[in-house]
C-alpha cells in the first residue's frame, strides 16, 4: 500500500469563508499515483471544517445563516474567559465536522454528481493548514 501527503494552506480575508477545494484535493490526488483507495481530508485546527456538498452559493449562504443561528458569533462562551473570542467558530467545527473521508476509483475521487469539498472557516484571518492524505494502491 502507497501512501501520499500533502497541506493546504488558508489565510482567509475574512472570519468566515467557504472555500472550495475539490480541484486542490484531486491535484493531489493525480500527484500521489493511486487509483484505488481513500483520501483523507482534514481540518487541521478547531475552528475550522471540512465537508461534503453541493457548490451552490444559496446553499452555502444557507449552511451559514444555519451554523449562525445555533452558534452564533458575539455571544459572550465560557471559552472567551481564556481571552479568546472564537467560542462560536469552535461550536461551528462541531457542526460540520473537521474531516471526510473520500472514495478513489480509477485514479479519480469517486464523488456524487453534485458533490465538492469544502473548506469552512469560522475564526480566520490567521494561516491555517488542511491536511491531504491518501493511501491505497
Amino acid at each position: 500500500m502507497k501512501s501520499y501527503t500533502e497541506y493546504l494552506f488558508f489565510n482567509t480575508a475574512r472570519r468566515r469563508e467557504y472555500i472550495n477545494i475539490t480541484d486542490k484535493v484531486a491535484s493531489a490526488l493525480k500527484k500521489s499515483g493511486i487509483s484505488e483507495g481513500m483520501a483523507l481530508v482534514s481540518a487541521m485546527h478547531i475552528t475550522a471544517g471540512v465537508y461534503v456538498n453541493d457548490a451552490e452559493s444559496g446553499l452555502i449562504a444557507d449552511i451559514d445563516e444555519w451554523l449562525e443561528r445555533i452558534a452564533p458569533g458575539g455571544r459572550d462562551y465560557r471559552h472567551h474567559r481564556t481571552g479568546e473570542d472564537n467560542g462560536d467558530a469552535h461550536l461551528k467545527n462541531l457542526l460540520v465536522g473537521h474531516q471526510v473521508l473520500l472514495p478513489v476509483t480509477e485514479g479519480r475521487l469517486d464523488l456524487g454528481p453534485w458533490q465538492q469539498v469544502y473548506y469552512a472557516e469560522f475564526d480566520g484571518q490567521r494561516k491555517k493548514r488542511v491536511i491531504i492524505k491518501i493511501i491505497g494502491e
